[in-house]
């Protein structure tokens, strides 16, 4: 496949008679990375950097302005100045959309290997685009963390993914024993104890909300919500918020979501993911693959956009979501965002509106994780576009908008967390787009992202497991790194 300019076409032959018999039955989806390997490769080499024709790496286009449509357009119907063939009757529009994915994929991964980004040890300045900081260990002993929220007095509240609620003291000292009376977490893949999220007005009431996925019959599960108290090291009062029906539960181990926002008015939202059945997704009567809201005590606000909907869930706030695992609310517009998994591609950042389907899985920037398409359709009536993605995906994980003062000019920043990718980004949210900065990586895994009563940024880690924050720093003699903005 030539998508620069080449002279010569070489292999062809070999393919002459793939359109006739293709155009005799159906195609079965094709592994893009496969055709690479036997068509393209030997034109742009076998890793895109280049032989024959140009280097697919370096954002340089020959043909078209090398967005994803004038990509699709070049290898579905060739460009004859160029030498390069039409391959419209070999690939169909899903396999050219997929073979559009791997390209950026690929040089995604190539411009990341070739960039310089700050990996801080203990000890270690960081100077960023506008702040000089340190990343510091707060604690350790904690297994595989998954949620983080604060107390009034400074104490951590933390949730294990395999059921236990831990606490620790504003110092950092870690309780040696887990609370008590958390309920049953199915505890598998992706299941288990997530997120916790302390009310904000937790001095007068006292209450605790934990998400987490419940246990049904025949191996199934469902993410679910409760509110309690903490007296001493024990939750009382214990109330089930949202439980789905024992129907809609599903045996799958991945796409439980969740995060939890409160927005000041009286509600809660949270997420849950599709539970790997994708078709869910796309139906309110199942409460997989959505966003939802409730009432702080359970019940239904009379608002919701399904609430007098037949046979629909009620607390549905908007559908059409894969898997999201951050979720967050701007602290003076009130508006909330998530970030949710996309699958090989195609990781998102949303802003979440009420009763809006954003699309999973009839539209996606992402292909199958084995490489073969999945749709080759990016947009579709009726259906919101994401406010960014990053193909290749980076594991987006959780997000939160800074709102301390140690870091003035960070205030009102996006933060978010990535964990295949092991890199916190800070992102500007302006009217033309999405700004980011990469301000390390390769640290570990980053599960929560948690703006401090103090003003730093904590974060949970996995592998290795620990709560670290992110403090100013003086810049005077430090270990520069190269971020780049992505």
């Amino acid at each position: 496949m030539l998508l620069r300019i080449s002279a010569s076409i070489v292999g062809l032959g070999a393919l002459a008679a793939g359109p006739l018999l293709l155009a005799q039955a159906p195609a079965p989806k094709k592994d893009v990375a496969k055709v690479w390997t036997d068509v393209c490769a030997s034109c742009h080499g076998a890793s895109m950097q280049g032989a024959q024709a140009p280097s697919m790496l370096d954002d340089t286009w020959v043909s078209g302005n090398g967005d994803d449509a004038a990509l699709a357009s070049t290898i579905k119907n060739g460009r004859v100045p160029t030498g390069m063939p039409a391959f419209g009757t070999l690939l169909n529009d899903e396999d050219i959309r997929a073979m559009v994915v791997y390209i950026r994929e690929t040089a995604g991964k190539a411009k990341a290997a070739g960039a310089g980004y700050a990996a801080p040890a203990a000890n270690v300045v960081v100077q960023s685009e506008k702040h000089a900081f340190k990343l510091e260990t707060v604690l350790e002993g904690v297994t595989a963390p998954w949620g983080l929220d604060f107390l009034p007095d400074g104490r951590m509240l933390i949730t294990e993914k395999g059921g236990a609620l831990r606490i620790a003291d504003a110092k950092g000292v870690l309780a040696a024993e887990p609370v008590q009376g958390v309920p049953a977490v199915w505890s598998k893949g992706q299941g288990g104890l997530l997120d916790v999220a302390v009310h904000p007005d937790y001095a007068k009431n006292g209450w605790i909300y934990l998400s987490y996925s419940d246990p049904g019959e025949n191996d199934s599960a469902m993410t679910a919500v409760i509110r309690a108290k903490l007296n001493g090291n024990a939750l009382v009062e214990v109330q089930q918020l949202f439980k789905a029906p024992a129907a809609t539960y599903r045996t799958a181990n991945v796409h439980f979501g969740s995060r939890l926002v409160f927005d000041g008015k009286g509600h809660v939202f949270f997420s849950i993911g599709e539970r790997g059945q994708q078709d869910d997704a796309q139906t309110v009567t199942r409460p997989n693959g959505k966003v939802h809201r409730i009432n702080e005590d359970g019940s239904i606000p009379t608002d919701n956009p399904f609430a007098d909907k037949a046979d629909a869930i009620k607390s549905i706030w908007s559908y059409g979501h894969r898997n999201p695992q951050g979720l967050t609310m701007h602290p003076t517009t009130g508006a909330l965002y998530d970030v949710e998994h996309g699958p090989r591609g195609g990781d998102e950042l949303n802003l979440v509106e009420k009763g809006k389907n954003y699309g999973w899985p009839v539209i996606t920037y992402g292909m199958n994780y084995n490489g073969t398409p999945m749709t080759d359709k990016t947009a579709a009536p009726g259906m919101e576009q994401p406010l960014t993605y990053w193909v290749p995906s980076i594991a987006v994980s959780s997000i939160g908008f800074y709102t301390g003062g140690k870091f003035p000019a960070w205030k009102g920043n996006l933060f978010l967390g990535s964990l295949a990718a092991q890199e916190l980004r800070r992102l500007e949210l302006t009217p033309t787009g999405v700004k980011q900065e990469v301000l390390f990586k390769n640290v570990g895994r980053l599960r929560d992202v948690v703006m401090g009563p103090d003003g730093a940024i904590y974060i949970a880690f996995n592998q290795p497991d620990r709560i670290a924050r992110i403090v100013p720093a003086s810049a005077t003699g430090t270990s520069a790194a190269a971020n780049q903005a992505r």
